[in-house]
């Protein structure tokens, strides 16, 4: 049942100057037997029930089709069932042998949507089969070792303590190790003495989102306490996930506790494991990709699992709604064009101007480029990314001419040193994927038309690297000094 809070709405309302919506012509308000006519079906409503059940009022013959593409594509949530995982089979081999052979402590990072979260739960539940314990906790910002810890110990059942036997009142009671700890603040040493009486099972602690917490205090005593269990052994094990350009980043005083850890960066897919998950929703879903369909999304995605399964669940919907169970290329594009107005949507208004400037300047596929660079090194690139594209000199030379030139006058981009030495960031991290999206799109679709190179490029970046324009930029707007953000888009 829907809740409302706050005044009830007004029953009508005249239209008011300035609003985005406009009144309804008068002849659609006058014809209210035309209305009436049309009857409840031409409003518009759920496909399905809350239970995921068909909704039995509907005649759509798709109805079907589309709830299990629904299921098959999840662009806005992990993979959580082993059907839909999609390559990455070695990386999980990886992982779990890590952690069952080595016993050491895992760190995962890596850029958003590479699918670090859906390694997360696949990796859980060969865990769960294998009879670990184990707790997933999603961090927050505001995070604390306490809070996380005690949650963590109430999901160990006293059973697995060696001070109570399996028939002890406590035990059959429910009672869980949190039951043992003290009412003050919890520290690493106790909580590793308290894991240290565990006996029978494992417990692996997944701490997903790790970056977004922000306490340095918590770090530390993370990186203390993966001190305190790999020293004594002790039958606990941390599965650490976030994004990071490097593990320093990640965890602090990291030099102490190298030698306990498996740090792994989690790559970007290959053409071959995209095609794969296109083809596992294929089977889920009973809706088909043509091949020129699964070349497209291959070339767009870029080796991300987020864009690869965005434009397949778009580009189903698209066919649905046009009454076909076979996605084409032109339903791709209908869902390229879709993911680019989400993406837009999520730009900052000074930027989107700036963008459209770069348009008309001719710079703008420049700037996509560099996107499809960035996209997965932490939105960096530097001249060796420039040189990398363009093996001509003059041209490298006029590429970054341009860059610089865009750097200067602070337009999307900016001078950023670290030590890896000079190189560039886009000021924005939400215009990464749209500048991509709009030069692979662009790209694709010219490809469609042109006669096959000679030799095949080798990554998506590399097809759509052309000379760079020789342009002045004096159409476009620079960017007031000071004023760059950072948008804080997690999807």
């Amino acid at each position: 049942m829907a809740r409302s809070i706050g005044r009830r709405p007004k029953t009508s309302q005249a239209a008011q100057p300035g609003m985005i919506f406009s009144a309804a012509p008068p002849s659609a308000l006058s014809n209210e037997a035309s209305r009436k006519s049309a009857g409840p079906s031409a409003f518009p409503r759920f496909q399905s029930t809350a239970s995921d059940q068909l909704n039995p009022r509907l005649s759509d013959r798709f109805a079907a089709a589309r709830v299990k593409l629904r299921g098959a594509f999840t662009p806005s949530q992990p993979i959580t069932d082993r059907r839909m995982f999609a390559g990455r089979i070695d990386v999980l081999t990886t992982l779990i042998r890590s952690l069952e052979d080595q016993r050491v402590h895992v760190i995962m990072y890596g850029e958003r949507g590479i699918g670090k979260t859906s390694l997360v739960h696949v990796l859980t539940q060969a865990a769960q089969e294998a009879r670990y314990i184990v707790v997933y906790v999603s961090c927050g910002a505001g995070s604390s070792f306490d809070e996380i810890f005690r949650a963590v110990a109430a999901d160990v059942p006293l059973l697995f303590h060696r001070g109570f036997a399996p028939t002890a009142n406590e035990a059959e009671k429910g009672g869980t190790l949190a039951d043992l700890l003290p009412s003050g603040p919890l520290s690493p040493r106790l909580v590793a003495d308290l894991f240290a009486k565990m006996t029978g099972t494992r417990l692996l602690v997944v701490l997903d989102e790790f970056d977004v917490c922000e306490s340095p205090e918590f770090r530390r005593n993370i990186a203390e306490l993966i001190k305190n269990l790999s020293d004594r052994a002790i039958r606990t094990q941390l599965v650490i996930a976030g994004v990071a350009a490097d593990l320093t980043e990640l965890v602090e005083h990291i030099p102490s506790i190298r030698r306990n850890i498996f740090a792994l960066q989690v790559p970007k897919m290959t053409a071959s494991e995209i095609s794969h998950l296109v083809e596992n929703g294929e089977e889920v879903s009973g809706v088909t990709f043509d091949r020129t369909a699964i070349e497209f999304i291959v070339f767009v995605a870029n080796g991300s699992p987020y864009l690869a399964s965005l434009l397949s669940h778009h580009a189903g919907l698209a066919a649905i709604d046009k009454s076909r169970t076979k996605v084409t290329a032109e339903d791709v594009s209908i869902a390229v064009d879709q993911a680019l107005a989400e993406f837009r949507g999520r730009i900052s208004k000074h930027s989107q101007i700036q963008i459209d400037q770069a348009a008309k300047s001719g710079v703008r596929h420049v700037l996509g480029v560099m996107a499809g660079a960035a996209l997965f090194n932490n939105g960096r690139f530097d001249g060796r990314d420039v040189d990398a594209l363009y093996p001509s000199a003059a041209n490298a030379a006029n590429f970054k001419g341009t860059i610089d030139e865009l750097a200067a006058r602070q337009i999307l981009i900016e001078v950023h040193e670290d030590e890896y030495g000079r190189g560039y960031r886009f000021a924005e991290e939400s215009v990464l994927p749209y500048l991509w999206i709009l030069a692979a799109q662009k790209r694709f679709l010219e490809n469609r038309k042109a006669p096959p190179p000679e030799k095949p490029a080798d990554t998506a970046v590399d097809k759509i690297a052309v000379q760079a324009p020789a342009t002045a930029l004096d159409k476009t707007t620079a960017r007031p000094s000071g004023a760059s953000s950072r948008a804080a888009d997690r999807s």
